[in-house]
């Protein structure tokens, strides 16, 4: 309530910040009202346009919305309280399977990456081109060889960095993007905060469903924000058909921006079908994290002339480049072989498949066609974590994947041995509670 919460400040900055405290403490929960502009204006003691500029700003970020006559409110899920914080931290004797990490026996060493790196990069200096031009070329025929049209490649922190400048490189405040829903919790969480909305298009083991895109699109998205395959957290990829439908339903809307991001194309056995392409301005990401170390922050990218020109200059003013020497040790990982990738994926493969193998025979379905995640409809989410947590697990809430989808948790597969798959389906089967099926399409 505003009599427990007071907004204030004198200038539109510190109005702004006070909201955003409020919000960040939970005084000012989603959905809350705030006051009329007017009224706080004569609250406060300062000018209407004052507050107008705090307001402004606050939408910019996407911490609140406006509701039309209903005026402006705290949105559901505001920028300033990250998904993160539903994190559920695992206590002494809980295995933690929220998290989301690859299993540490799949990943490479660093230490021959690093030291190759080091011999062949020297000393980094200025004025070095941003792209370790060997890194370019093996990164580009990679890209070839799985049928991602021609274009420039640039390197970016991460995949979440890759995606942040693309879209900030097309697209201003008030934009509506259409994001996978249930879909990875950083975009759901990046989209507002660069003062764009959401519009969520339903997922099934095989990808987007083409109808969902079709809407999104005709009632005015800029952009799509696709996975390929390992999608986080359902684990769909990507097939033939899907693909192909996705594909026709861009070519009509040709000035949309696409996104596709394959952070799972060295831990997956299934094939890809980009859609790069299929529109004027596209980017496709390939991120080094979930094979070869989270910690590395290295993605590919390429896309459209125009949009890794933007990219990159945007890149210049800020960071400059991704450090030469972590580009080198990635080209190491990836020339000697450091993954051997069919076993990666045989083995995420044959933990997820067994979990949902035995969930099956216990009444519970659950989604994972690809990836290290396995996404379990729940009646009741708070209670299912809850549940679980007292059984010794701690399983990811679905709320930080969804928008309007049903109630679910996230189980991260990576950290089983098979002697665990048992015991970790009998707590689900007992927290998951019945569930109405989902229908899609």
């Amino acid at each position: 309530m505003l009599g427990e919460y007071r907004i204030s400040g004198r200038r539109a900055s510190e109005i702004a910040a006070s909201v955003e405290r409020g919000v960040g403490s939970g005084d000012l929960p989603p959905g809350h009202v705030l006051p009329p502009m007017r009224e706080l204006a004569a609250r406060l003691e300062v000018n209407p346009n004052t507050v107008a500029a705090a307001y402004r700003t606050l939408r910019e970020r996407g911490v609140i919305e406006t509701a039309g006559r209903r005026g402006s409110r705290v949105r559901d899920a505001p920028a300033s309280t990250s998904r993160g914080s539903l994190r559920i931290e695992a206590p002494p004797g809980v295995r933690d399977l929220g998290e989301g990490n690859p299993d540490p026996e799949l990943l490479p060493g660093l230490g021959p990456a690093l030291a190759a790196a080091a011999d062949a990069e020297c000393r980094g200096l200025y004025g070095q081109p941003p792209v370790v031009a060997e890194f370019a070329a093996y990164a580009r025929a990679a890209l070839d060889a799985d049928g991602v049209p021609a274009g420039p490649v640039a390197v970016t922190s991460g995949a979440l960095d890759a995606i942040e400048r693309v879209l900030a490189a097309h697209l201003r405040p008030g934009d509506t993007v259409a994001v996978e829903d249930p879909g990875w919790g950083s975009v759901l969480d990046l989209v507002p905060a660069l003062g764009l909305r959401a519009v969520p298009v339903g997922v099934d083991d095989s990808g987007p469903l083409a109808a969902d895109v079709e809407r999104a699109l005709r009632s005015g998205a800029r952009a799509l924000v696709v996975t390929c395959r390992a999608q986080n957290p359902t684990g769909a990829s990507l097939d033939a058909r899907r693909a192909g439908e996705l594909r026709a339903v861009l070519a009509r809307h040709p000035d949309v921006l696409l996104i596709e991001d394959d952070h799972g194309h060295a831990i997956v056995d299934l094939p890809l079908h980009p859609l790069a392409g299929a529109t004027v301005h596209w980017a496709f990401i390939r991120s080094a994290a979930k094979a070869y170390g989270p910690d590395l922050r290295v993605a590919t990218l390429t896309g459209d002339a125009v949009t890794v020109d933007r990219v990159e200059g945007r890149q210049r003013l800020g960071p400059g480049w991704v450090s030469r020497l972590l580009q080198r040790a990635v080209l190491h990982l990836w020339t000697s072989g450091a993954v051997d990738t069919r076993t990666v994926a045989r083995s995420y493969g044959d933990r997820r498949n067994a979990l949902i193998r035995a969930l099956a025979e216990r009444g519970v379905s659950a989604r994972g066609r690809s990836g290290m995640n396995v996404w379990v409809p729940v009646s009741d989410e708070t209670g299912a974590v809850a549940r679980l947590l007292h059984a010794g697990w701690a399983a990811a809430p679905g709320a930080r994947f969804r928008l309007d989808t049903p109630q679910a948790v996230r189980l991260t597969v990576s950290p089983l041995a098979a002697a665990d798959i048992g015991p970790l389906a009998d707590a689900v089967a007992a927290a998951a509670g019945p569930v109405r099926p989902v229908s899609y399409g």
